[in-house]
């Protein structure tokens, strides 16, 4: 160290953390400050000189000017001294520190050097520091505690969808201990097939943007247990300590459960509003048979006759046949009509001109017009209305409601009996509205006209109207009924527009 110069070693010492005050050995006046003291003190080096203990100590008697002499005239006698110290600094703010006094012989004079440190502020460091550990501690204890009672399992499941992680609910819901879980690949509790695929595909969007996933997935416990579990997935980094795909998910398996019931009781509903439909046309299709089966049957009679008499020619024989094979194929092709809409049961949503479904109802719609009298106005939109539906449960509350119209209308005098059908399209919607000139709906009481409870015919069973609202509503449509002007009643039901057209 002989490189170092005097002012190297002062600019060390100003440099230190530690306080450094220097005391003459003999008076134990002040004769030096480091940069540390005189900051710590707030007083500077030339204003320290002069000052003795009362000046720069706390007033408590165990700090009295005579306990600090003692204090370093220790360290003079035995070379070092060590003291639990308050200095005060000159804005009247007391310092709690730990000195020591050594002595130090220097060439000009015998010197005691007391370095000390705020102890009080490492104290309170320390204070703070076990008072966030224990805070720590109890919030660790209350999460654990919060796991160990939440009903929602959590995994965490890295990308080739293994858990690294299991908390005890998820392991309940899985019925496998934790320890046996961490490991095993999670897809492979799923279902095959739709299940597994989801939860695969959650687990890709969330590592690539990041977000939220919700699904819904079944798995396999048992060879004979299956459940269903409903959650989130989302990304997750913490530092490096836990990274992956965070899965929250409970049981909702009752829940899956009555869905199902409540789509089996819808399907059923559906057969029951097709084979009632089916009723209400029979009467009416039986007699339009009765039309072409009776003339067939006449030509088939005379044709048959002169064979007999042997004096028809080929040419009259053929044309009766001809003639009568035409009402037959007009008797199958209602026949086969009636037995298309009857059986065709698929409930396929698919895009469907709303002008051609009323055009293959107008066949029965026309055949119970005629029955009653009444006469049928189709009044239907220039453009075409493409919408989403179920094409035949579309078709069954078309009939419903015209055929409502109808028997309402046959009770009017002939004159009055008109019953319009449009069609139209907005923006958002496909729309249907039949419209008659009868009594209205004044009579109907309130918020019951599609709750299945009220018919206003004698021979009605009043769930016509209950179906059609329930068919449109599930479509993601509307059914609604207005007064009309001057009189009659006007039923309007809409459907999702196609949005691609």
């Amino acid at each position: 160290m002989s490189d170092l110069a005097p002012s190297d070693y002062e600019r060390l010492v100003e440099s230190l953390r530690y306080c450094v005050l220097v005391h003459d050995a003999a008076t134990k006046d002040i004769l030096w400050a480091n940069r540390a003291a005189s900051e710590l003190l707030e007083f500077t080096v030339e204003e320290l000189k002069p000052l003795k203990a009362p000046d720069m100590s706390s007033p408590a008697k165990r700090y009295r000017r005579s306990v600090g002499r003692r204090w370093l005239q220790e360290a003079v006698d035995n070379g070092a001294a060590v003291i639990e110290w308050a200095y005060r600094a000159k804005s009247g703010r007391e310092v709690l520190t730990e000195a020591i006094a050594i002595r130090v012989e220097l060439s000009a004079r015998t010197v005691v050097m007391v370095q000390f440190r705020d102890i009080e502020q490492e104290t309170s460091m320390r204070r703070d520091l076990t008072r966030t550990e224990a805070d720590l501690t109890r919030t660790e204890a209350r999460l654990a505690a919060f796991l160990r009672n939440m009903a929602e399992g959590i995994l965490v499941l890295d990308d080739d969808s293994r858990i690294t992680y299991a908390s005890e609910a998820a392991s309940q819901l899985l019925k496998v201990p934790v320890a046996s879980l961490v490991g095993e690949r999670f897809t492979e509790f799923c279902r095959a097939g739709q299940s597994r695929e989801s939860v695969r595909r959650a687990l890709e969007l969330t590592t690539v943007d990041g977000g939220s996933q919700s699904l819904r997935y079944e798995v396999e416990l048992t060879s004979e247990e299956r459940r269903w579990h409903a959650g989130s997935c989302q990304h997750i980094g913490i530092e490096n300590d836990l990274s992956g795909h965070l899965l929250l998910f409970h049981d909702v398996t009752e829940h899956v459960r009555t869905e199902q019931e409540h789509e089996r009781d819808s399907q059923y509903l559906n057969y029951l509003a097709r084979y009632n439909a089916m009723g209400d046309m029979a009467m009416a299709i039986a007699h339009e048979l009765a039309q072409p089966l009776a003339a067939a049957t006449n030509f088939i009679a005379g044709t048959q006759s002169r064979l007999d008499d042997g004096r028809s020619g080929h040419d009259e024989v053929s044309w009766g046949l001809k003639e009568a094979r035409k009402q037959i194929d007009r008797a199958n092709q209602i026949v086969r009509s009636l037995r298309e809409y009857v059986t065709q049961l698929e409930e396929s949503q698919q895009i469907v001109d709303l002008n051609d479904i009323v055009d293959e109802c107008a066949y029965f719609i026309d055949i119970r017009a005629r029955q009653k009298g009444v006469h049928v106005e189709y009044l239907r939109a220039h453009d075409t209305v493409a919408v989403v539906c179920e094409r035949v449960l579309t078709g069954q509350v078309i009939l419903n409601l015209c055929f409502n119209a109808i028997d309402e209308m046959s009770e009017w005098p002939a004159a009055d009996r008109i019953v319009t059908v449009r069609t139209d399209i907005t923006e958002t919607e496909g729309v249907v509205s039949v419209e008659d000139q009868g009594k209205g709906l004044s009579h109907i009481p309130d918020g019951r006209i599609f709750d299945g409870a009220f018919t206003s015919k004698s021979t009605g069973h009043g769930i016509g109207l209950a179906l059609s609202h329930r068919i449109i509503t599930r479509q993601g449509g509307t059914l609604t009924a207005r007064e009309n002007d001057p009189h009659g009643a006007v039923f309007t039901f809409t459907l999702p527009a196609d949005p691609n057209h």
